[in-house]
């Protein structure tokens, strides 16, 4: 057997199946309440969570968008959410036209976040919401939530269990309202608002944005009394003469007063009447403009189930109203024809001033003051930004992953860089200098000789060959020491400077030293200076290691080459 609910039918067979008394261990296997209740293999969600047919013709009602439009709305959210207080104060009516295309679902909860006020509210009261959910409660609105929590959506899978997580956060923050607001307390109307807010943020997140939607958007709905939705019904009937007079004087006619049929779905913001997608649409714009899209939502559903006489003729009494109006027909809740509807009624945020005026006159005169003097209200989001001073960083939006990082090294001041300077040009002061040889260092290069060379031993004749020319110990000195040293290296270029002759020969004996003197006097090109010997005091350098050739150079050949 069928039943309705909300305005759709849903089966006895797929009723939720819970636990009693048991809780389970946060530490368990299952994935998530609804697996702990049973829907395992068999269950079907769709895409916004909910199991079975509570929101059955969602799908129908839904408008799939194209992924890749999708993903072009996406990057202009994130433009705008990140310079946020530019564009609200700049380019308001840019955002209001793509909060009514619908804001994307990935980013829906964040923008909620900052339409609302609650993004600036909570990073100005850091702590806060940790400081409310430690303390215990009153008891009396402990026991109270606790008894409501099973009743918020039911077949989602985020509170499908009893005491899984979802309904845990959500005691959490009608717990934590209660002792930040003691004097309003708690109303069972808070809790959808709170769920709808949870399935899109986190806790601390959703208690923020039901503190603005409880203070500026429906300032006193929840407050004891329930005058200021009496007062708001009394808007929408006087509202419904100008927008539909035939649905006005039927309920005129009928005595039907606007709180019997009105009270859901402005307490609950629709979402307790509406197909999801169609929530999720109302709220996206509800946000941006405030109270007046609650307003218009009400009108349009007035006039489609109450505005043509062809349905007036149906419902002959208040009962047959009455009725009418709590199941209406799917194809007035559609997305598409929902939304266009409501652009379409010319009811303004002055319209709904000046008519709550008029209104609150009546009431003084005819029932007197008003018990609970609630806050203005705010309608929209720029209002309410305006209307708090904020800090550019309290927009800013925070990490969700937090990695350690190790704390940056200080940065030193110009006094303490100037002494580590001094510090360091000291301490290369006081380090001794290293030579360190060059390898590819030049005849001029070379290091003098020791100041006392050990003599070299006699040179016989028979070990020198009869190759080297008589004029070789000329230029070598007697004095020069034996050994090379080893900062010399022992290959130079083929190209033999002028003032080393190349007279020596291919294979020297080891009796014969390996430097040549370090300044030798250039031989002239006149053949009568050919003949004189170098001088004899000049210093002697040590002989760089030539590349030896085949052939000893005679005198005359040596000058030529020169």
């Amino acid at each position: 057997m069928a039943r309705i609910e909300n305005g759709r039918q849903s089966l006895d067979t797929m009723s939720i199946r819970t636990i009693g008394s048991s809780r389970m261990d946060d530490e368990t296997s299952l994935g998530s309440d609804s697996e702990i209740n049973g829907f395992t293999s068999d269950r079907q969600t769709d895409k916004y969570g909910f199991i079975g047919g509570a929101q059955q013709h969602t799908e129908e009602s839904a408008q799939d968008l194209d992924p890749q439009v999708l993903r072009q709305r996406e990057v202009k959210w994130l433009d705008m959410l990140s310079h946020w207080d530019k564009w609200m104060i700049k380019r308001f009516n840019k955002v209001r036209l793509r909060c009514q295309k619908g804001i994307p679902p990935a980013l829906r909860g964040r923008a909620w976040l900052y339409l609302s006020g609650g993004k600036v509210k909570k990073e100005q009261n850091q702590g806060k919401f940790q400081e409310l959910d430690s303390q215990p409660g009153d008891p009396k609105w402990v026991d109270v939530i606790e008894k409501d929590l099973h009743r918020q959506f039911p077949f989602h899978e985020m509170f499908v269990s009893r005491g899984g997580h979802g309904q845990q956060d959500l005691f959490r923050v009608l717990k934590a309202y209660t002792l930040y607001r003691p004097e309003e307390g708690y109303c069972q109307a808070q809790a959808p608002i709170a769920a709808v807010l949870l399935m899109h943020m986190p806790a601390e997140d959703a208690f923020w944005g039901l503190v603005q939607i409880c203070e500026k958007y429906l300032p006193g709905y929840y407050s004891p009394g329930l005058e200021a939705i009496q007062l708001d019904g009394e808007i929408l009937f006087a509202l419904l003469r100008r927008v539909s007079p035939l649905a006005f004087r039927h309920l005129e006619k009928h005595k039907i007063d606007p709180i019997l049929y009105m009270t859901e779905w402005f307490m609950c913001a629709f979402s307790r009447t509406l197909p999801w997608a169609s929530v999720l649409r109302v709220w996206d714009m509800f946000l941006c403009d405030g109270v007046k899209i609650i307003l218009r939502v009400g009108l349009v559903l007035l006039k489609c189930m109450l505005g043509s006489r062809e349905k007036l003729k149906a419902c002959q009494g208040q009962y047959e109203t009455m009725e009418l109006l709590r199941a209406i027909e799917p194809r007035y809740m559609q997305e598409g024809f929902l939304v266009r509807e409501i652009l379409e009624v010319p009811v303004t945020a002055r319209d709904v001033e000046r008519e709550n005026h008029t209104q609150l006159k009546r009431w003084k005169k005819s029932r007197g003051e008003l018990n609970f003097k609630s806050p203005p209200r705010m309608h929209g989001a720029r209002i309410i930004m305006l209307s708090e001073p904020l800090r550019r960083q309290d927009l800013q939006q925070n990490p969700t992953i937090v990695l350690e990082v190790p704390p940056p090294t200080p940065r030193l001041k110009k006094k303490e860089k100037k002494i580590s300077m001094k510090k360091r040009s000291s301490i290369k002061k006081s380090q001794p200098i290293v030579e360190i040889p060059n390898p590819y260092s030049l005849l001029s290069d070379v290091p003098p000789p020791p100041s006392d060379p050990p003599a070299p031993p006699p040179v016989s004749n028979e070990t020198v060959p009869e190759t080297v020319p008589q004029t070789v110990p000329q230029t070598v000195p007697e004095t020069v020491p034996q050994t090379v040293p080893e900062s010399v290296p022992q290959t130079v270029p083929e190209t033999v400077p002028q003032t080393v002759p190349e007279t020596v020969p291919e294979t020297v004996p080891e009796t014969v030293p390996e430097t040549v003197p370090e300044t030798v006097p250039e031989t002239e090109t006149d053949p009568s200076h050919q003949q004189q010997a170098p001088p004899t005091d000049l210093p002697c350098a040590k002989e760089s290691p030539l590349k030896r050739s085949t052939q000893s150079l005679s005198s005359t050949e040596q000058d030529t080459y020169l």
